[in-house]
């Protein structure tokens, strides 16, 4: 065995996974597992937890893969964590605890997130759940939204008996990760409906079909139905487009549409009643993970598929596993090209996609170095169907029925990082509805943040 190298993940074919929607990686055995976990070195004052938003003990739960006692090792995972099987799969491990690890300035960092997974994995096959609490407390707190900030609020408050319900606007649990992440990456029988049964066990209910602001509001909730606080993860949902000409043309989509057809609505199934459009030829605009997914979504689909990006390969924010994954299936990266105007023809169905060149100039506010349009560079892709995989935004319906809970200029919820707490006494929030869109695990991280900001303000009640 070399140290300096981990122990390969076994993954699908990409000329085989191309044409269908099972998950790409499949994840270590045990042998494999143990073999990888013997690579760590078991840092006393480990950085990798200084990486980890939810600050799982990592040097401890490798240790007993190490040992092969994954029942501890999924203990300790979930003293931290509600979503372990998860956030194995779609965390950006690499920018987080791995990009963080002692091991990877000599060789390659320890798979924390595939040991993770592995982990997960095992205790679902074997039937090992967490423990729900011994008391409760008699207290009742309402959390708006299943996804990975709620459903994380949900279990670290359920495990200090607290008497949780969530409410869900969907009709499936889950949040953006059954809307939002492919089956492919994510599956949502095996891995996402199991942790919310896991989190289930802790006591906490769950109520779908809720549109909070709509059905209810937070105040009713607090004044009607006696939950002395509240906790908003409910995402961002609204999504953005360019303003360019001819964005109104059938044909154009969000990429949250298009996931969300295919993802919760299952139109990629030849029996499913939601139509998905079959395209010829698709160009995704956008270099984001939600970007990547929606591009090998429409490849399974049968599509020529274009990822147009107005950057370089170096600042693409996808992943880096997501973009190889990209390319090993046979996406087309368009780089430094910009959209300026989608084509239609005589019956309002897209025919074409007009690009620019673009070239770096210097760095903008974010430190990466700003698109410049190149005179003269304009050129026609040839498409059938476009894609918008801008970013997000929170849908205002929360905030504009809520008195006295101040938003910022982008319609997020303004709320303090370390405890959620926001300009409303008793209400609390975290994820993508304080920050805009970001990834599963720093929603999670203030899922937890909120939770602890509630149980010390119902504490000192």
């Amino acid at each position: 065995m070399n140290v300096l190298e981990k122990v390969p993940v076994r993954e699908q074919d990409a000329a085989v996974r191309a044409t269908n929607f099972e998950e790409v990686c499949l994840g270590y055995n045990k042998e494999e597992a143990m073999e990888e976990a013997a690579r760590c070195i078991g840092c006393k004052n480990a950085a990798c937890v200084k990486g980890c938003p939810v600050s799982i003990d990592i040097p401890g739960f490798i240790g007993q893969v190490k040992e092969g006692n994954i029942e501890e090792a999924y203990k300790i995972i979930n003293e931290a964590s509600s979503l372990p099987a998860v956030c194995g799969r779609v965390c950006p491990q690499e920018s987080q605890c791995e990009g963080k690890c002692i091991r990877g300035l000599k060789g390659d960092p320890i798979s924390i997130g595939k040991l993770e997974r592995f982990v997960a994995d095992w205790a679902f096959e074997n039937d090992v759940h967490p423990e729900p609490p011994k008391e409760k407390n008699g207290k009742k707190v309402a959390v708006i939204g299943s996804g990975p900030a709620g459903v994380t609020c949900a279990g670290d408050l359920a495990k200090l008996g607290y008497d949780v319900t969530v409410f869900e606007a969907l009709h499936e649990l889950g949040g953006v990760l059954v809307y939002g992440i492919p089956e492919f990456r994510l599956p949502k029988e095996r891995v996402v409906r199991k942790e919310i049964e896991n989190v289930k066990r802790l006591g906490v209910k769950f109520e779908t079909n809720v549109v909070v602001g709509k059905s209810v509001t937070i105040d009713q909730l607090m004044e009607d139905e006696g939950f002395e606080a509240v906790f908003i993860g409910s995402g961002a949902g609204l999504p953005k487009f360019m303003g360019i000409p001819g964005e109104n043309a059938n044909g154009v989509f969000s990429a949250n549409e298009y996931l969300t057809r295919s993802n919760l609505m299952k139109a990629f199934r030849e029996e499913s009643r939601t139509p998905i459009m079959q395209a010829r030829k698709v160009a995704v605009v956008g270099g984001g993970n939600v970007a990547m997914d929606a591009a090998r979504t429409a490849l399974r689909l049968g599509a020529e598929v274009h990822i147009v990006y107005r950057r370089s390969e170096a600042e693409l924010p996808a992943r880096v596993e997501e973009v190889h994954h990209a390319k090993e299936e046979g996406i087309i990266f368009d780089l430094l090209t910009n959209p300026v105007e989608i084509l239609s023809d005589e019956n309002g169905w897209v025919s074409g996609i007009k690009c620019i060149k673009m070239e770096l100039g210097e760095p903008d506010a974010s430190g990466r170095r700003r698109p410049v349009e190149v005179p003269g560079s304009e050129f026609i892709i040839d498409v059938d169907a476009v894609i918008m995989s801008l970013g997000t935004s929170p849908n205002p319906l929360i905030s504009s029925t809520t008195e006295g809970l101040e938003v910022n200029k982008w319609k997020c919820i303004i709320a303090e990082e370390d405890n959620g707490k926001t300009t409303k006494e008793g209400v609390y929030a975290g994820g993508d509805a304080v920050t805009g869109a970001a990834t599963v695990i720093l929603a999670m991280g203030a899922g937890r943040a909120g939770a602890k900001g509630i149980h010390e303000f119902l504490s000192n009640k």
